[in-house]
């Protein structure tokens, strides 16, 4: 996921994104855990998006804060 297309996100639609990519994130770590993933490579740009929601979510916050 593209950080523009993360901005362009509403906060609510972004916290809701977030929560489900968090249960993934946990689901595939699982899945993982029992058998081994054909796309490791998955769980890092997992992880990434995630950042990129919690990086956009704290600049929201931020604007919010300063107004």
């Amino acid at each position: 996921m593209e950080i523009k297309e993360i901005r362009e996100m509403s906060e609510k639609d972004l916290r809701e994104r977030l929560e489900t990519t968090r249960k993934s994130l946990t689901q595939m770590l699982v899945n993982h855990a029992v058998s081994p993933l054909e796309n490791t490579s998955q769980i890092k740009k997992t992880k990434k998006d995630i950042t990129k929601m919690l990086t956009v979510l704290t600049e929201i916050e931020h604007k919010k804060q300063t107004k």
